[in-house]
């Protein structure tokens, strides 16, 4: 059974960022990325535009995600200017394929509608593409990036 817990820990999310820098990104993190990480945190979690979640496969800790609410000028597509950036979604490498992502964006994706938020984005790996696509996630190039959105 998957279960998801908010978590306001930040050595929980210290943690899980590293496993992500380390897994995702394939990079030694150093202290002072930790350094910066680790005030985010601070400041984001207390005034509430993260929201962390840790996913857990019957009790053992098997991925996690963030959603992070902000603002944009409000335009046509996005009349509240309110937007969510999903971020840090990683799934340990033992618990893929078992629905642990779905389960996750899908609670990400539940948060950041409570929130009031009209655009949904966030970045992506190959390997995430099928998750996101079947959770209505599209592709679209901005400059130099590739992301996708759902509306």
């Amino acid at each position: 059974m998957i279960e998801l817990k908010e978590i306001r820990s930040i050595p929980t999310l210290m943690r899980w960022c590293e496993e992500v820098i380390r897994n995702v990104f394939g990079q030694e993190p150093d202290k002072r990325l930790f350094a910066e990480n680790q005030r985010y945190y601070t400041q984001h979690i207390a005034d509430g535009t993260h929201l962390a979640f840790v996913a857990s496969v019957d009790g053992e800790e098997a991925g996690c995600g963030a959603v992070c609410q902000t603002d944009e000028l409000p335009s046509p597509d996005n009349p509240s200017g309110r937007y969510a950036y999903l971020m840090n979604i990683y799934v340990s490498e033992a618990f893929r394929n078992h629905g642990v992502a779905h389960h996750v964006v899908s609670r990400l994706i539940e948060e950041a509608q409570r929130l009031g938020c009209n655009k949904i984005y966030l970045e992506t790996t190959d390997e995430g593409k099928p998750v996101y696509s079947s959770l209505g996630f599209r592709d679209f190039s901005n400059c130099c990036e590739r992301k996708s959105f759902l509306r």
